[in-house]
């Protein structure tokens, strides 16, 4: 078999999409008689501060002799890849054999857990002997790579089904009609997830970005997901593919400890809430994690919408489990569950009298009321009413991470609460 990785082939600006990319490759084997095998579609660590949004690296998995498939992929990347913007640095690794060595495949797991140089990459590639080519500095020949060593790199995979418009669209407001993509979303869930967001009432498998990608479905089953896009009304599509994926698997967390995280990586930490939860300029909500002396701050930016709300519902002292990206010494919010929850607090008594709080009586001498002259040794316990049930909560679908787990995919260790 032979394995083609390709790699940031896109612009933030000037769009492109290495996800077309790929799928113009396949369709140039297909007609040079070569049989598609698979398409992978490999989120990489979404804190790498060069990557485009979804941080994206593919690989088309195929029978085609490695050298004409290498050939036809490094044309297409001349052909469509963004090489004009200084930032885009494609790279293109062809792997040929029956299986991929031990090293490649820990590399495919480093990569969405970390920062790699290319030193490193390139050292691999010379080592396995893969042919490549880089565009510029050829930094995307990471991801080509980790592309590679992805099949065995990870058990957890989903699909994506990606409708393309023509490129001569491309920078015009996409034509989706909602109702028919918020009906289909609808009878497809759970097995097509994070198509629309019902709260927010926003289409989220229709992208901002000004590449060619029409929608994008996503779920846990690739007739599901094919089903939904075939539902959807809109302008034409121009060619559309079905890509398995590590999407929605929460690939890119490690576990990790308060005091011990890093920047750049994204971790699962457990603690207890430290201090309530504050929201702050531009309406982001930030909470500080203890463990034992360590401190973590976390924080629920303004976008994650009414993820928010379930952050202000927690208490000091509750127990939690975060998940998400450091960067500057500060875990950004996609998911926690809350562990154990403070269900007491310690006030002030009230006269069992008058029913006043009482007031203190000096420094160790306990309370007592002005009025009535009873007294009490301390303050008393009272049952704090919570409105967050014990579980997992999540950012909602309009503010997920495109690697990051959905509840409703199942095989938590809590009760969860998912969003819609």
């Amino acid at each position: 078999m032979t394995l083609v990785g390709i790699d940031d082939t896109d612009s933030r600006e000037r769009g492109m999409c290495t996800t077309y990319v790929a799928t113009r490759l396949a369709e140039a084997i297909a007609e040079a008689g070569g049989r598609i095998v698979e398409r992978r579609l490999i989120r990489l660590n979404p804190a790498v501060e060069w990557k485009t949004r979804g941080n994206a690296a593919l690989c088309v998995e195929t029978d085609l002799d490695p050298g004409r498939a290498g050939r036809l992929a490094e044309r297409l990347v001349d052909r469509f890849a963004a090489v004009d913007d200084p930032r885009t640095s494609p790279g293109v690794v062809v792997a040929a054999g029956e299986g991929v060595p031990d090293p490649v495949a820990a590399f495919a797991r480093r990569a969405v857990r970390e920062r790699i140089d290319l030193a490193d990459a390139l050292a691999l590639i010379e080592d396995a002997d893969y042919r490549h080519r880089g565009w510029g500095d050829g930094r995307g020949r990471i991801g080509a790579l980790a592309a590679v060593g992805a099949a065995r790199a990870f058990d957890d995979w989903t699909h994506e089904h990606i409708a393309y418009r023509a490129l001569d669209r491309c920078g015009t407001p996409r034509t989706v009609d909602r109702d028919s993509a918020f009906a289909a979303a609808q009878a497809a869930y759970p097995d097509a997830w994070d198509t629309v967001d019902r709260v927010e009432d926003e289409l989220v498998c229709v992208p901002a970005a000004p590449g060619p990608i029409l929608y994008g479905i996503r779920g846990d089953d690739p007739g599901a997901v094919r089903g939904v896009a075939a539902a959807i009304e809109s302008e034409p599509v121009d060619r559309e593919a079905t890509f398995v994926t590590n999407q929605g698997t929460d690939a890119h967390l490690r576990p990790g400890r308060v005091g011990t995280v890093r920047d750049g990586r994204a971790y699962r930490v457990d603690g207890v809430v430290d201090e309530a939860p504050e929201t702050r300029a531009g309406g982001h909500v930030h909470l500080t994690l203890r463990d034992g002396d360590d401190r973590l701050p976390c924080v629920a930016f303004e976008p994650t919408k009414r993820f928010r709300d379930r952050v202000r519902g927690l208490r000091p002292g509750d127990r939690v489990t975060v998940c998400g990206e450091v960067g500057e010494g500060t875990l950004k919010l996609e998911k926690f569950a809350l562990r154990e929850a403070v269900t007491t607090e310690r006030v002030v008594p009230a006269c069992p009298d008058c029913e006043r709080s009482m007031e203190s009586a000096g420094r160790e001498q306990g309370y007592r009321c002005r009025d009535c002259g009873t007294t009490a040794p301390g303050r008393v316990g009272r049952d704090v009413d919570r409105r967050l049930d014990p579980g997992w909560y999540e950012v909602p679908p309009c503010a997920r991470r495109h690697v990051a787990k959905p509840l409703v995919r199942g095989g938590f260790d809590a009760p969860t609460h998912p969003e819609r």
